[in-house]
């Protein structure tokens, strides 16, 4: 299939098909004598894949592992290696994101407990300097 259709087929903009072929993620692309691009039809499932890839977090160069050189023979190990260290990355981030929340809850909470003899400004920066003192 041409590049208009594999577009149209997979929603992502020819710049951006283009784009994969440069950086090596999308292999197997044939060019006619005329210099238009035909695709195989595995393009689109390997187009569904990095978008799939892209939302779950993964950089380029981790989609690059998981992609295998050709659509016939994937590396299992280095598969597994990489769907697990992302796995690990997103429960790091999940902790720093849970210690941020409460962070955030508690000056929400001191803001709100402001004493009713000072305005919010001053409250602001009493809570605010009380923050900077604890880290």
């Amino acid at each position: 299939m041409k590049i208009g259709e594999l577009s149209d087929r997979s929603g992502l903009a020819p710049s951006r098909i283009r784009f994969y072929e440069k950086i090596g993620l999308l292999k197997a692309v044939d060019r006619r004598s005329n210099g238009y691009r035909v695709y195989p039809r595995e393009a689109l499932v390997i187009l569904e894949l990095i978008a799939t890839a892209q939302s779950a977090g993964f950089s380029l160069d981790e989609i690059r592992v998981l992609l295998p050189g050709d659509s016939e023979h994937w590396d299992h190990d280095a598969l597994l290696s990489t769907l697990r260290r992302k796995v690990d990355d997103i429960g790091s981030l999940e902790a720093r994101l849970a210690h941020s929340k409460a962070q955030l809850v508690t000056v929400i909470e001191e803001i709100e407990a402001r004493p009713d003899d000072i305005d919010c400004a001053t409250n602001a920066r009493r809570v605010l300097s009380r923050l900077l003192v604890r880290e």
